[in-house]
């Protein structure tokens, strides 16, 4: 770690960093990436605080933490702003951000969509062979979502162990295809981080795994003899970020600390 008056990096620098691991191009036309928040005074940036979420407990931890720096995989600025005040819990958090002087990045479909991001991720649940998007982008190595060719079949009560283990969940909510057992054999997953109903409609596969889904679209998949997990949208994301922040710590040559988010949280828990 640098010391004295230069410690840390530009700001500029963590970007291009960011922007090398998955180009802003990579996101979704729909899709608010990039960075989202730049004060006006310029510093260096030595710590960083990766969130899967950005609420107001979130940017406070960022500011204990002595943070410059978040990035909120999720883009907490996405319909436009007429104002930043402190009726809405979205403006209070840009205000602050603005008057603690910390920038804020966030990466969202772009992390989706590049080779080792977040669905990559989710699919080392299982021993996979072959990895392809379901829906490739201009390089067909890239795009939402992930088709995976298991190396050895497994049970569908395998999988669903396996996404406990990788996710840390203990419970994960599970619909069972027609005409399937807890034993049937699983060759093909199709799988989307976050929101999977519209990339994985149609897809051929033993098993689907996503976040969350419409009760009409796991419906569907279920009487198609397809087989459900669900995990709640951020649970099936927010694993990915304990990786990459040792990842982007050695990208930034350890000039900077990267810390994950211990208040950060799916809203959602099972009672």
């Amino acid at each position: 770690m640098s010391t004295g008056e230069k410690i840390g990096v530009p700001l500029k620098k963590v970007t291009e960093v960011l922007e090398n691991f998955a180009p802003k191009q990579l996101s979704e036309s729909w899709d608010n990436t990039g960075l989202l928040v730049e004060p006006y005074t310029a510093r260096n940036i030595s710590k960083i605080l990766l969130t899967n979420d950005l609420t107001e407990d979130v940017a406070l931890e960022a500011h204990g933490h002595g943070c410059e720096m978040i990035i909120s995989y999720h883009p907490p600025i996405f319909a436009p702003m007429k104002s930043v005040v402190q009726r809405a819990w979205k403006e209070r958090i840009v205000s602050l951000l603005l008057e603690k002087q910390i920038s804020l990045y966030s990466p969202h479909t772009s992390w989706d969509s590049v080779r080792g991001g977040v669905n990559d991720w989710l699919a080392s649940a299982f021993p996979v062979k072959e990895s392809t998007p379901l829906i490739p982008g201009a390089d067909p190595q890239v795009g939402a979502g992930r088709l995976l060719q298991l190396a050895s079949s497994i049970s569908l009560s395998d999988a669903v162990t396996k996404v406990k283990q990788l996710t840390g969940l203990s419970h994960v909510r599970f619909a069972l295809g027609k005409g399937k057992s807890m034993s049937s054999e699983v060759l093909t997953v199709a799988l989307c981080a976050g929101s999977g109903s519209s990339v994985l409609k149609g897809a051929a596969a033993d098993l689907y795994l996503t976040g969350e889904m419409l009760h009409h679209d796991v419906l569907d998949a279920a009487q198609k003899g397809i087989s459900v997990i669900l995990t709640n949208h951020s649970d099936s994301e927010r694993g990915f970020l304990k990786g990459f922040s040792s990842q982007l710590q050695s990208l930034l040559n350890n000039e900077v600390q990267v810390f994950v988010s211990k208040v950060d949280k799916d809203p959602l828990v099972t009672l």
